[in-house]
């Protein structure tokens, strides 16, 4: 049976993403096309099968049983396709195998992992090296070539230079104390009351140390520092352990349940961007591109 030339793999991608975000606008957003190219994109496709896809309710499309059985098929259609092209490269010495990322530790728990998971599920024969660090070294890294994309947290302007940024999420900074402090409960806390406290930080180099000198450059005072560390899971361990408070982003929560994380009053909130960064002259590049729309699509959830 002749494949009706309607029917590409442009389109399955298309398709695929649909099934996933089941969202026009958003699949639009991650693809990097206009509603009204996935929405014909879609529509073809539905011509080219001969079988309709969805179901129309208002501006809605609802997915019929048939899309989720040709989904399956679409999977195993653009994996093959991804796998030989893969191995065509290989064998010709071009496009390497292997994408090298950067991250801060705090992203090791849910972010990183999840972008890993659909970066393998796109590209099967992608191998992975991950390097952990601070901003300051993950940029050096890759703006001298040792890695090719990298996400970290920014506290307030991107990055300048010849970097192409794509937005995860938002994360918002909070009073770190160990479970059961003074300060337990409070839901707009003010710096001003911690003038006596002790604090430990990260080192210079980190977006939370940043977001830290901040708040407390417009609280108006240096808070006396206990402790400098290198690592965020060692700053954890010093805030439950009550060596001292800090300032640190919600997606640590998770970590440790010996700690609380306290919402600041607005006047020193902040939020540190989530981004993944790459140079401009790599964006292109297939590999980073599947990495991009993993990332788009992992803003979304």
């Amino acid at each position: 049976m002749a494949i009706d030339e309607d029917i590409t793999l442009k389109k399955l991608t298309v398709f695929l993403s649909f099934m996933e975000l089941n969202n026009m606008a958003r699949v639009a957003e991650a693809l990097g096309q206009s509603t009204v190219s996935v929405h014909r994109a879609l529509h073809s496709l539905e011509q080219g099968l001969r079988c309709p896809l969805f179901k129309r309710d208002g501006r809605n499309l609802i997915p019929l049983h048939a899309a989720y059985t040709f989904a399956e098929s679409a999977r195993r259609a653009l994996a093959e396709c991804e796998e030989g092209v893969r191995k065509v490269r290989e064998m010709s010495g071009i496009n390497p195998v292997r994408l090298k990322i950067g991250s801060l530790y705090s992203l090791t728990l849910d972010c990183i992992p999840q972008l890993v998971i659909g970066l393998k599920l796109r590209k099967p024969g992608l191998d992975i090296d991950l390097t952990l660090g601070s901003n300051r070294e993950l940029l050096q890294l890759l703006n001298d070539g040792r890695l090719d994309a990298i996400v970290i947290g920014v506290q307030d302007a991107l990055p300048g230079g010849p970097l192409v940024s794509v937005p995860l999420f938002h994360d918002e900074v909070f009073l770190a104390a160990p479970t059961g402090s003074p300060y337990s409960g409070e839901t707009a806390l003010d710096l001003q009351r911690l003038r006596d406290e002790r604090f430990v930080t990260l080192g210079d180099g980190f977006v939370t140390s940043e977001s830290f000198n901040h708040a407390f450059a417009l609280a108006g005072f240096a808070p006396a520092t206990a402790m400098q560390v290198g690592d965020i899971f060692s700053l954890i361990n010093l805030v439950s352990g009550g060596i001292g408070y800090s300032l640190l982003p919600g997606r640590v929560r998770a970590f440790s349940s010996r700690i609380e994380l306290i919402p600041l009053a607005s006047r020193y909130r902040a939020q540190q961007l989530i981004t993944l960064l790459m140079l401009d002259s790599r964006e292109r590049d297939p590999n980073l591109l599947a990495l991009a729309a993993e990332c788009r699509m992992v803003g979304h959830r």
